[in-house]
C-alpha cells in the first residue's frame, strides 16, 4: 500500500511546477522542519514552493535555511496543495484558502482524518519529518543537508530528543542518516531543546511561580501579562510544558497560555500508558498518546478550571489507557 501511495506521491510531486506546503497553527518542531525540509528538496529538483504558515516561525527555529521564504497566506496560481503534520484541516488556519481541498496529507497523528486526495499517515512513526526522511528517495528527491537539518530539527522536537516511548532503532537509524549529510547532532540538539533566551527564561521563572499540583496534575498558566512583563515575542510556552513533564509523582502535566481575542492554549502531557489525546479531543483539539493540545475559547480563569476538573475525571475512569504502549 505504502509503495502505491509512494508513487502517487511521487507523480504528483513530478507533474506539478507550483507547489503549495503548509502545515497547522502554531507550529511545533516538526511542523517547522516538515515544511523546510520538504520545501528544501522540492526547491533542489527545480519546484517552485511556497511554504505557507497561519502564524509565524518561532524565534528559536529561525536559524534553519529557508525560514525566511515562509509567507501566511498562499499566493495564485498553484498546482498542488500539501499539508504537513496536521491531523484535520481545521487546524490548517487561514493558509488552506476557503473551498481548496488538499492534494497531498503527509503526517504521523493517529488522529488523522485522511482528508487529503493522496494520505501517507503513519501513526507508528515519531514524526511526520521522520515519515518525509524515510520516503523522500522513493519520492525522487535528494537528501542536500539543508533538508537533513530541517528533518532532524522535526524528528528531536517530536521526539524529545529520542526520548519518547515510540522513539524506535528505526528513528535512530534514520537519524544516523541525517548526521551523514554532515550535521552536528550535539548542535542541533542544543538549537531545538536545550538553548533558550534571556526573555524565554525569565518566561519560565514566571510560569514556575505559578506551578500548582492537584491530585495527579500538575499545572501552571501564563497569562498576557506575564508574557508583556518579561518581553518574550512569542505567543507559546517556550517549551516549558516539557520541563513540567519531568516532574515526579504526576500523571498528566498542563500548561495554559491566554491568547488574544478570548482564548487560551492548552498542552497537555501524560506518563506512558495514559492517552491523553482523547480528552484533547474533547476540547477541539488533538495530537499524540502523551502529548495533545487545544486552543480554548474563554477566559483563562474559566478554561482552566474547566480543564483541570475534565483532567481529573479523565484519569479517574477506565477510558484513558493508552492501548498502543
Amino acid at each position: 500500500m505504502t509503495n502505491r501511495i509512494d508513487l502517487e506521491i511521487r507523480s504528483a510531486f513530478e507533474n506539478a511546477d507550483r507547489i503549495v506546503l503548509t502545515s497547522h497553527i502554531r507550529p511545533d518542531q516538526d511542523a517547522i522542519g516538515s515544511l523546510l525540509g520538504l520545501g528544501a528538496a522540492l526547491e533542489f529538483a527545480g519546484k517552485q514552493v511556497q511554504m505557507v504558515l497561519t502564524d509565524s516561525i518561532a524565534v528559536g527555529m529561525r536559524f534553519l535555511e529557508g525560514s525566511a521564504k515562509v509567507t501566511h497566506l498562499p499566493e495564485l496560481p498553484y498546482d498542488l496543495f500539501v499539508s504537513l503534520d496536521c491531523s484535520d484541516t481545521k487546524r490548517l488556519g487561514d493558509a488552506l484558502p476557503q473551498g481548496v481541498l488538499v492534494d497531498v496529507n503527509i503526517d504521523h497523528h493517529l488522529s488523522n482524518l485522511n482528508f487529503g486526495r493522496i494520505n501517507l499517515v503513519e501513526p507508528e512513526n515519531v514524526a511526520t519529518s521522520a515519515v518525509i526522511a524515510a520516503h523522500l528517495k522513493d519520492w525522487g528527491l535528494t537528501m542536500t543537508r539543508p533538508v537533513a537539518e530541517a528533518l532532524m530539527v522535526g524528528i528531536l522536537g517530536d521526539s524529545l530528543g529520542f526520548r519518547t516511548s515510540n522513539t524506535s532503532s528505526s528513528t535512530l537509524r534514520l537519524a544516523a542518516d541525517l548526521m551523514d549529510q554532515g550535521i552536528n547532532l550535539s548542535e542541533m540538539y542544543t538549537k531545538t531543546l536545550v538553548g533558550r533566551s534571556y526573555q524565554a527564561a525569565k518566561y519560565w521563572g514566571v510560569g514556575l511561580q505559578n506551578l500548582t499540583k492537584l491530585d495527579q496534575v500538575i499545572y501552571s498558566s501564563l497569562s498576557l501579562a506575564d508574557r508583556k512583563s518579561v518581553s518574550y515575542p512569542g505567543n507559546d510556552d517556550a517549551d516549558l510544558i516539557n520541563m513540567l513533564s519531568t516532574i515526579d509523582n504526576a500523571s498528566v502535566a498542563i500548561i495554559f497560555v491566554e491568547q488574544s481575542h478570548n482564548k487560551v492554549k492548552v498542552s497537555w502531557r501524560a506518563i506512558p500508558g495514559i492517552d491523553i489525546s482523547k480528552l484533547a479531543l474533547s476540547f477541539g483539539g488533538g495530537g499524540h498518546p502523551a502529548a495533545s493540545g487545544a486552543e480554548i475559547s474563554g477566559k483563562l480563569a474559566e478554561v482552566q478550571e474547566n480543564v483541570l476538573s475534565a483532567t481529573i475525571n479523565y484519569l479517574k475512569n477506565g477510558d484513558n489507557k493508552n492501548n498502543r504502549e
